[in-house]
């Protein structure tokens, strides 16, 4: 007899092979074309990612990534091999762990391969690096896979994370890495999230009644909400702040990394920065809870750009709660998501 092998499959979102302008090319080209992160036409879509955005935006995205590079490369590449490798270790010889990115390498159809083929598991289990649902993160991925896999005759059991945005321990780790920080030291919190647009989140509700038409419509998670990716980011914030013991006007839940014309998730955080230095804020915290791992849109968007401009207007500190990483209690928190969706443990083959 033989005990059964689960794979687990950890996806992120991806980055750049490495940060010279034609990667980067490649990268913002790949990204932007997904449907589910643009959602226009198909034609519309390809004249403005191939014609506008992957040409003009690579260069000055190249600098940022040249900016972020590690020796050992990407961070968020960095953090996820050393998260997949702590995994293995916890999970034990029953598991085996790959890391996947969603855009560029490593490749989520190779991932699934290796796991398949080479190491001929029982199961899959795949989990978005996501802590919040969103049809271009999460949704994408769980497409990405089902694509794959309408292309080999051989689908194992399967079980996907959809989202985990209140988990105990990874609340607990963002918590932990916040009390690194005098917390009493700053006058305002702020809980950043990646932003989209408004649209993307009309669409997930199933009410069509709810999103954006009802006031605070993201403070409560109901049925009409549960898959709305701003609820979540409330739901992670609330989380935080509540086990920090924050009071809630010490803390303000906003959206940053915009792109275009059309309206996205508000508050815009560099607007909420704004407001808080014309009200003489001069110190603030920020965490950005929708990144498991620091990234360009923490290091450099948050830990550099935000940092300068509030200095340079008069603040006298913004600093970066550092994310989750590969911490150590991130570490557990993951293995026992993964090991409450396998299908098969402690069952035996014959």
């Amino acid at each position: 007899m033989q005990h059964k092998k689960t794979g687990v499959l950890l996806v992120n979102l991806g980055t750049p092979d490495d940060p010279n302008r034609s990667a980067v090319y490649r990268y913002l080209k790949q990204f932007l074309l997904d449907r589910r992160v643009i959602d226009i036409s198909w034609v519309a879509r390809n004249i403005l990612v191939r014609g506008i955005i992957a040409p003009f935006r690579s260069g000055s995205s190249s600098k940022l990534y040249k900016m972020l590079w590690t020796k050992e490369g990407s961070p968020i590449k960095v953090y996820g091999y050393a998260l997949r490798d702590k995994l293995a270790v916890a999970l034990g010889k029953d598991y085996v762990v790959k890391l996947a990115m969603r855009y560029q390498t490593p490749s989520i159809e190779d991932a699934i391969r290796n796991l398949l083929f080479d190491e001929k598991v029982d199961e899959i289990v795949v989990m978005p690096l996501f802590p919040q649902y969103a049809s271009a993160t999460t949704g994408s991925v769980h497409d990405e896979v089902m694509r794959v896999f309408r292309t080999l005759d051989v689908i194992p059991p399967m079980t996907f994370i959809n989202s985990y945005p209140t988990n105990e321990k990874m609340i607990q780790t963002f918590a932990a890495n916040a009390r690194q920080f005098d917390l009493d030291a700053y006058e305002h919190i702020l809980f950043s999230f990646h932003g989209l647009p408004q649209r993307q989140l009309r669409k997930g509700d199933i009410s069509k009644a709810h999103c954006l038409k009802v006031e605070q419509c993201c403070s409560v998670v109901s049925d009409n909400n549960k898959y709305c990716y701003s609820a979540q980011c409330h739901q992670t914030s609330f989380a935080i702040a509540n086990e920090l013991g924050l009071p809630r006007e010490k803390y303000t839940i906003c959206f940053q990394s915009r792109l275009g014309k059309d309206p996205w998730v508000q508050p815009y955080t560099s607007e909420v920065i704004e407001n808080l230095q014309e009200k003489g804020v001069k110190s603030i915290l920020v965490f950005s809870p929708a990144f498991v791992a620091d990234c360009l849109e923490t290091t450099i968007e948050i830990g550099h750009e935000y940092h300068e401009e509030f200095i340079k207007n008069g603040g006298e500190k913004l600093d970066l709660v550092p994310s989750l990483n590969d911490n150590d209690q991130w570490v557990d928190a993951v293995k026992e998501m993964i090991v409450a969706h396998t299908l098969h443990h402690n069952y035996l083959m014959v």
